[in-house]
């Protein structure tokens, strides 16, 4: 089997387009390469590990050979010039020199003084950021470049209206593209805990020593082995089953189940969404899954011609007697709680009217939050929602994006450019490096 690579190391730390908690203690204790001048390293050397720097982060989940076909020398760049100069003149007289027979270009032509540089090396990766999962990462649409184009190859964004499922696609200046708000919801949101089962841990250390097992890892195993075998009851055998002696009775025989059915299936889907919602030891998940083990054979048992309603409600009345989810201290602990709060609330009740006006306001506040993020255990998010805790360093969006967070869509405006003293590609690394790589690539086109 081959092992699963791991994209978020610490030992030795790589830079990704991700909103991992590891991701974010690698930026923060991310160092200057060191690579330029000063090096001990060659030139090839310094080229190579530049390369496979700036590759980690700039779309890593892209392969070599693409990324190869997509780099251009051409870098893009505007130049700073002043609007009382550009009012004045048309900007003709920068090209003087290259094909009107000057040597050298007008001294009227204002320069850079002030010592800042057009960082065009920044620029190295710069068609990768047209690339449709990288604009919708860019956007904070998704946690991750991966996750982002993951939502293209499944549907969920569309370009200019139509659905694009090629994370590939190159944006164009004016194309609008828009992804599901759910899935953007689920990708910045809070994770909703207890969706997966947790694994097991190994029993055996390496070496070949064995490890004592504790409680939490015996309930572990447990646990899991209960919602592998309850799932698949309900792949293969949910169905009604038959009996095949009893399949020539007369159909004067045969009796109205669907009351009994519904019974019985009504009781299965509270159980199932007590297991779900409740927080149960693992004694009580259990029981409940037990309850839904024997539950089923009465449903194919209902289905039966010469099945009996009273026999059936009989066996089913004394299962529920035998389900005991909490236990009778607790019960008894949770009755006097509610009638103590039921009391309380009797002595304290206010109408509407006695409220001030500024309560008034507050429970109008309150209400409206609710309708508007209301709490959904169906969503596989947290709700209410809230954003992730490591949203906010990489809360950064590019000049090139105009983005719409209430209906999740972004407009690429135009491709991204190189200014004095500012370059748009986002990138954690210094120029040099830039240089570098770009150098790299130069002799290999």
């Amino acid at each position: 089997m081959v092992k699963p690579r791991r994209l978020h190391g610490l030992k030795r730390p790589k830079i990704r387009q991700s909103w991992n908690k590891y991701n974010l203690y690698n930026i923060s204790e991310a160092r200057a390469p060191g690579l330029g001048n000063g090096a001990k390293d060659t030139y090839f050397q310094q080229k190579w590990k530049a390369k496979g720097l700036l590759r980690a982060y700039h779309g890593e989940h892209v392969v070599e050979r693409k990324w190869a076909r997509m780099f251009s020398r051409r870098l893009l760049g505007v130049s700073s010039t002043s609007p009382e100069y550009l009012a004045q003149n048309d900007g003709s007289e920068m090209a003087r020199g290259k094909g009107f027979g000057l040597a050298t270009r007008p001294r009227d032509v204002p320069q850079n003084k002030n010592g800042a540089e057009t960082p065009y090396m920044q620029m190295t990766f710069a068609p990768m950021e047209r690339r449709l999962d990288i604009a919708v990462f860019r956007a904070m649409f998704a946690s991750s470049a991966r996750q982002a184009a993951q939502f293209c190859i499944h549907g969920g964004v569309k370009v200019n209206g139509k659905v694009m499922p090629f994370p590939s696609y190159q944006l164009n200046p004016g194309d609008m593209f828009q992804v599901d708000p759910e899935r953007v919801m689920f990708a910045t949101g809070l994770p909703k805990h207890g969706t997966k089962p947790r694994r097991p841990r190994d029993q055996h250390r390496r070496g070949g020593k064995a490890a004592k097992a504790t409680g939490e890892e015996e309930a572990a195993t447990e646990e899991a082995k209960a919602e592998e075998e309850a799932n698949e009851e309900e792949t293969s055998g949910s169905a009604a089953e038959q009996d095949p002696d009893t399949t020539d009775l007369p159909e004067a025989e045969k009796q109205d189940m669907a009351p009994t059915k519904q019974e019985i299936q009504g009781l299965i889907k509270q159980a199932k969404e007590v297991l779900s919602e409740q927080k149960l030891t693992v004694a009580q998940k259990r029981r409940v899954r037990d309850f839904i083990k024997q539950s089923k054979p009465l449903l194919g048992k209902s289905s039966r011609a010469s099945a009996n309603p009273a026999e059936i409600l009989e066996q089913l009345s004394e299962m529920v007697a035998g389900l005991k989810v909490e236990d009778s201290s607790a019960a008894e602990a949770a009755d006097s709680a509610t009638d103590q709060q039921q009391q309380q609330q009797k002595k304290q009740q206010l109408s509407v009217d006695d409220l001030s006006p500024e309560e008034k306001n507050r429970l109008r506040d309150l209400i409206a939050q609710e309708q508007e993020n209301p709490h959904d255990p169906s969503k596989p998010y947290l709700t209410p929602w809230k954003p992730r805790p490591y949203m906010a360093p990489f809360a950064y969006i590019p000049q090139y994006l105009e983005v719409n967070q209430n209906i999740c869509s972004a407009v690429y405006l135009r491709h991204p450019v190189a200014r004095k003293g500012l370059a748009e590609v986002p990138t954690p690394y210094d120029q040099q490096t830039n240089q570098l790589a770009f150098n790299w690539y130069l002799q290999r086109k």
